[in-house]
């Protein structure tokens, strides 16, 4: 254990408010917190300052406004941009001027809907800056699910684009945005749209404006000074998907959220001023809001903002041209981008030809990483592969190895160590500590840590919710458990630990052996009604690229199972087929699986990535139905 991590974590849990009032040094205020934590106001409270100040003014006040603040690479558009810290303020400060046109003040709610282009990035940090609070919902997310999002934040401006590209396909956003407007409750008052020139949209007067138009319209107007706002005033509104079908709005307060994403840039990802970061999402995610937006900038580094597909613009090795090109040193992606990669390319030859630059490690983090994924991309890259996980509501990494404080312990299959600032523990149903090895619900101690939600918007009562369970602690909804080394390690959601005759059996340990077989490039294990067992597991396999022989996978798959876990897995039917059904950010939809298993009726999700996979897979399972 390196020593700065243990001593790190224990002052952390042991003397809060010393850790993180020392922590928030780091941030410019401008007046500071009284006290690190109120129970009253949360997170440094009495702090005064502008989130938008400390990601670009402070930096070209302090010399650095010639430092590279922003890289636009896409290949979709065969485009690459550059911005350095005074160009983006510059940037920024027009686009706040045209907000400030449109009369948005402190408070203020704007919905942003655009696609991985440098002005969705101004239109954010705009928001910061007047003290107005930004939901960005992810590009393309179909109509009803943005009217929902609009009735809830209930904007006065909703900031589009005319289009996004995916891949191969350009997707009019326009029309999405004209019918959400339609379905929606609320009424906007302005449209200001970004036209690109791959696809126009339609300006329905007088409600919409051109981008362009408003911007030459304001091109002598002052950039708006800073808004200062309370630590706990709202950033931004991020929906994540709710049970019942409504999104939850999960808000970021400035200051608790302006503090942890600069610990977690010196502490975890070791990336200070002038380092070159690039997380490989988007930034309707969260992962895109903290580590492609604002903790990068908020630290003085470079950001990386990539418009394309890790295969397919133009092949598997298109992430390590980025990072070669742009010299990366430290890289985020989800697993399952890296197992598109090692699909199209498994034995790693791109990677080896073109090389892995500057870069130093790499993340990864979104859905759990399988074993066998970390090994193959650690013995291509020759580099220390390290899985962390949290949530939405938390916003930036509760569970790390902390790379930059000297730790480099790691376990396939673990998530890694509590992030300073995290107290975890796995209860049981009656809400008892399990013994080391054993599964339960993962549960972190209250307070969360700086930067984790307090509230959901419009709806307190959903944010309480989540400690109920178990009193004085934040039920995570995930299942894991903690092994004799202290690590942690997340297996799947709660409801993922199925109970088949009595045994209760994790379809993540399950995933975790079927993913190790020969020839599989990834899978879903998942549980599904049974008359006799109460419930039996189902995998779903897909093969790597150019495997010969996809029928012994079926077999190959069900005795690596029984081997390792016996007959009690119960693991009889595994489905080969040749995609499964992901949202955008790739996280693979078993919830769905679970449904088209059992022949319950199901909507396709609007956060899908390729509508096309339920029919196919239905096909598949149920090859007499017809789907429509």
């Amino acid at each position: 254990m390196s020593d700065a991590y243990r001593r790190a974590w224990q002052r952390s849990i042991e003397d809060r408010e010393g850790f993180w009032s020392e922590a928030a040094e780091a941030v410019d205020w401008f007046a500071p917190p009284a006290q690190a934590w109120n129970d009253e106001t949360g997170w440094f409270g009495g702090g005064v300052l502008n989130t938008c100040y400390n990601m670009v003014d402070r930096h070209i006040a302090a010399g650095r406004g010639d430092s590279l603040a922003l890289i636009h690479d896409s290949p979709v558009t065969d485009s690459v941009r550059h911005y350095t810290y005074a160009e983006l303020g510059e940037e920024v400060g027009r686009v706040a001027a045209m907000l400030a046109a449109l009369g948005i003040a402190k408070g203020d709610r704007v919905v942003i809907y655009m696609p991985m282009i440098p002005e969705t990035v101004f239109a954010m940090l705009a928001c910061a800056r007047l003290g107005a609070v930004h939901s960005v919902v992810f590009g393309g997310f179909a109509p009803l699910e943005l009217a929902k999002r609009i009735d809830d934040a209930t904007p006065r401006v909703l900031l589009a684009a005319s289009c996004g590209i995916e891949g191969s396909r350009t997707i009019g956003y326009k029309p999405m945005v004209d019918e959400a407007l339609r379905l929606s409750t609320h009424q906007i008052e302005r449209v200001v749209l970004f036209q690109r020139d791959r696809q126009q949209g339609e300006i329905v007067a007088p409600r919409d404006i051109d981008w362009a138009d408003l911007r030459a319209a304001t091109a002598t107007d002052p950039i708006p000074a800073p808004v200062p706002v309370k630590s706990e005033d709202p950033l931004y509104i991020l929906y994540t998907s709710g049970t019942t079908g409504t999104p939850k709005g999960v808000v970021r307060e400035n200051g608790g959220h302006a503090v942890a994403l600069t610990w977690s840039m010196a502490n975890i990802y070791d990336i200070a001023p002038g380092d070159v970061f690039w997380a490989a999402s988007d930034v309707g995610w969260v992962v895109g809001h903290s580590y492609i937006v604002y903790a990068p900038l908020l630290v003085g580094a470079t950001t990386v903002l990539f418009e394309g597909k890790p295969v397919g613009t133009p092949d598997a090795g298109t992430f390590w041209r980025t990072i070669v090109r742009h010299g990366v040193k430290t890289f985020f992606t989800a697993p399952t981008a890296i197992r598109a990669v090692r699909k199209e390319d498994p034995d790693g030859e791109l990677m080896r030809s073109i090389g892995i630059g500057d870069c130093r490690a790499i993340f990864l983090a979104g859905e759990r990483a399988d074993p066998e994924t970390i090994a193959w991309a650690e013995e291509q890259s020759g580099l220390p592969v390290i899985d962390h996980w949290w949530q939405t509501e938390l916003g930036w990494p509760a569970l790390a190895t902390c790379f930059a404080l000297g730790d480099t312990r790691r376990r396939r299959g673990s998530a890694g160590f509590p992030v300073p600032g995290y107290d975890f523990a796995v209860l049981d149903e009656m809400g008892h500590p399990v013994p080391n090895g054993d599964s339960g619900a993962v549960v972190m101690r209250e307070p969360l840590a700086p930067g984790a939600f307090r509230t959901l918007w419009n709806n307190h009562k959903g944010y309480q919710k989540n400690f109920l369970a178990f009193p004085g602690w934040y039920e995570t909804g995930d299942a894991g458990y903690i092994d004799a080394d202290g690590f942690v390690h997340i297996m799947g959601r709660t409801d993922d630990i199925i109970n088949v005759a009595g045994h209760r059996l994790s379809t993540g340990q399950m995933e975790q052996i079927v993913a190790a077989t020969p020839g599989v490039a990834e899978c879903a294990v998942i549980g599904a009604d049974d008359a006799i067992k109460g419930m039996i597991p189902v995998a779903f396999v897909v093969p790597r690229a150019g495997l010969a022989d996809e029928a012994a996978l079926h077999a190959a798959v069900i005795a690596a199972v029984r081997r390792e876990l016996g007959a009690v897995a119960a693991l009889k039917t595994a489905y080969v087929v040749q995609q499964l059904p992901k949202t955008r950010s790739g996280k693979i939809l078993r919830n769905l699986l679970r449904k088209i298993v059992n022949g319950e009726e199901f909507t396709t999700p609007a956060t899908i990535d390729d509508p096309a996979v339920p029919a196919l897979l239905v096909a598949a399972v149920h090859p007499t139905v017809a789907v429509d």
